[in-house]
């Protein structure tokens, strides 16, 4: 829909074809890319026209059946999640949570897509059917004491699951670049709204212990087992639905958000990195050090995907794509450091589960930052379109699940479970 209108901007017939076979999902899309389009006369029309139906007398309530389809999917995820509550188990809960829970997630905010866009060809229902299933069985025969080829597998399900969502979101279209760079955003728009909810809710949870307390009742063990655990696995539901019925609310914070972190994040590397320089921390003889330096890389790496796909929303894109080319080299640089460092310790300690897959992982991340950043040189030195970067993150896509494949269901295999 994204490209359908930017195409067609100047095209007033198709712009109301598409307007009129999917207008949600038009306003969606036209939200998004109007800050590409606004100085063309036929997107301030549509602004207009948009913006009249969202104050004027033809504002709309959420449709009953996707209200239906929030409670009923956020049930069935609440139920899911306290299943340790609701039968015997010969191993302790924790264990289910650890192989389960982004299963149940990820199910949970499925069925609302499913629900909400109305996917009733049965071959795909069977396949996402069976995309849930296989893991969920496979995960759960895995032995209880983790290996570290386990643990892997562990950490690398939910990535695993967030493509098949990914699949199910695109319409099973996961090869339309446009549309992966449209999940991309959903997904920052998603952890967004996730992380108001959540705020929300601990606040809420704090305010009811403590008005229990006041009144000599001590609720705190069941409200958190209980309550607090199944809101969080249902509140992702919660999220979605809001997204969708409240689009241009959401459209409005993640730029905001991506204006407001990658500053913050750049100052915070400079920072850190001289800290690091002036402590002399070691990450070839610290291993603790070294996974913390690889958790900060994996997480500024996301921040920047997240920043890149969520820059063409922002007026002022030469600050923001300058502030991320900068952050892009920065951060190539620690993966470099992180790198030499983990073929340090592969030469004196030899191949591990642990090594390889952190290896690996810094060597895709490695490629796809310098891609970005390459993008990101080009846009302020050649003039090129954001556009491009931003298909060259949807293009790497394919490699991560490639890979977390090779991770979740391989290496138990290759180095054994014991």
């Amino acid at each position: 829909m994204l490209e359908e209108i930017k195409t067609n901007i100047n095209n007033p017939e198709v712009l109301e074809e598409l307007y009129r076979s999917d207008r949600k999902a038009f306003g969606s899309a036209f939200e998004k890319i109007y800050p590409e389009i606004e100085t063309t006369e036929s997107a301030r029309f549509w602004k207009a026209r948009l913006d009249f139906g969202k104050t004027g007398e033809r504002t709309k309530s959420p449709a009953r059946q996707e209200i239906i389809a929030m409670i009923v999917t956020g049930l069935i995820t609440a139920i899911l999640i306290k299943i340790p509550d609701l039968f015997t188990f010969d191993v302790h809960s924790s264990f289910f949570y650890e192989r389960n829970a982004a299963i149940i997630v990820f199910l949970g905010l499925t069925l609302f897509t499913i629900w909400i866009t109305r996917i009733e060809n049965l071959t795909r229902l069977i396949f996402l059917a069976f995309a849930f299933l296989i893991p969920l069985i496979y995960i759960n025969l895995l032995p209880v004491y983790k290996s570290a080829s386990v643990n892997l597998a562990y950490i690398h399900l939910p990535l695993l699951m967030w493509c098949i969502f990914g699949i199910a979101y695109t319409g099973f279209d996961f090869k339309d670049k446009g549309k992966r760079i449209d999940f991309i955003r959903y997904n920052g728009d998603l952890a967004i709204i996730y992380a108001l909810i959540a705020s929300a809710g601990t606040l809420l949870t704090m305010i009811t212990i403590g008005l229990f307390e006041a009144i000599g009742m001590n609720i705190q063990k069941f409200y958190m087992n209980n309550i607090f655990v199944a809101g969080a696995a249902a509140a992702p539901v919660v999220s979605a639905f809001i997204i969708r019925n409240y689009t241009a609310y959401a459209n409005k914070i993640a730029p905001l958000i991506a204006t407001i972190f990658s500053p913050l994040v750049l100052l915070t590397l400079l920072v850190y990195l001289t800290t690091i320089v002036i402590t002399g921390k070691d990450p070839y003889n610290d291993r603790d050090f070294l996974l913390v330096f690889n958790i900060m890389l994996i997480g500024v790496m996301g921040i920047i995907v997240f920043s890149v796909t969520e820059t063409s929303l922002i007026r002022n894109q030469k600050l923001n794509i300058s502030i991320l080319f900068i952050l892009s080299i920065i951060t190539i640089l620690i993966d470099l450091i992180a790198i030499s460092a983990i073929f340090y310790r592969l030469g004196n300690f030899g191949i591990t589960p642990n090594r390889l897959a952190i290896l690996v992982s810094n060597l895709l991340i490695l490629v796809n930052l310098i891609i970005i950043m390459t993008g990101l040189f080009r846009i302020i030195f050649r003039k090129l379109e954001l556009k491009t970067v931003e298909l060259s993150v949807a293009n790497f896509l394919p490699v991560y699940l490639i890979w977390i494949i090779i991770v979740v269901f391989g290496f138990p295999v290759f180095f054994g479970m014991k």
